[in-house]
């Protein structure tokens, strides 16, 4: 039977979210043994950083990433943002997060992250300068025992004035985070900024952006979940072997 009309197009699209927050949880709790409602396993919660913004304050992609975050906190995780001010960085070049304050504590915080939701404007329809160099100070990374971003969920958010830019941008910061290591979450959000802010009523709970927004920062914070729990398996008797991570 197909689904037609506005209504049913809405319909799908929750039965969408709610199949994937399914299918996560039903993986996590299969292997751990653990109700997926806890929102914690172990001795500590996971730490989920969120990277995105534009100089301008308050803009939509900074917006969207608190959001997200608040829903990654309310699942348990322990949430650190870096917006404009923070990533107003030098080009990248080797070694420079050990001669700039800000630069050491963007890589630090790669280095620490469970999880990393990145929310990005759409400049010329690809992802902007400011958080593409950041991303380039992952490579100090390289030699770390977890190099770049490897085995880390990563929940990618794009905002544009226009809706082809909006998927160029998210393509982009997909094969940039895949380029290093990291696991871009099922679902990616993207919004048109030409349109309304406040008219997507993204403020509200029940609206489809805002519910999109959270399933991010919900898929980072399982993954990290599932992740942490299965090194924790490998480093017992149940699952042998080097950890994945290594943490």
């Amino acid at each position: 039977m197909r689904i037609v009309g506005s209504h049913g197009r809405r319909q799908w699209k929750n039965i969408e979210l709610q199949f994937w927050s399914w299918e996560v949880r039903s993986i996590y709790a299969t292997y751990s043994g653990i109700d997926d409602a806890q929102p914690e396993i172990g001795d500590r919660s996971p730490y989920i950083v969120g990277i995105g913004g534009t100089p301008r304050p308050d803009s939509v992609s900074e917006r969207a990433l608190r959001i997200a975050l608040a829903a990654a906190a309310a699942k348990g995780a322990t949430t650190s943002i870096l917006t404009a001010a923070d990533l107003s960085l030098p080009m990248y070049a080797q070694g420079q997060s050990e001669q700039i304050p800000s630069a050491g504590r963007l890589v630090s915080e790669f280095a620490r992250a469970d999880g990393i939701i990145l929310s990005s404007p759409g400049y010329h329809g690809t992802v902007s300068g400011l958080i593409k160099n950041a991303l380039d100070y992952a490579e100090d990374l390289r030699d770390a025992d977890i190099p770049y971003l490897e085995g880390r969920a990563v929940g990618c958010i794009a905002c544009a004035a226009g809706w082809q830019a909006t998927t160029t941008t998210l393509i982009s910061l997909r094969m940039v985070v895949h380029a290093l290591r990291g696991w871009p979450t099922p679902l990616g959000v993207v919004i048109n900024s030409a349109q309304s802010w406040d008219g997507q009523n993204t403020g509200s709970g029940d609206s489809p952006l805002h519910r999109q927004l959270e399933m991010v920062g919900h898929q980072v914070v399982w993954f990290a979940l599932l992740r942490n729990h299965v090194n924790q398996l490998e480093g017992s008797a149940v699952m042998p072997g080097r950890a994945y991570s290594g943490r």
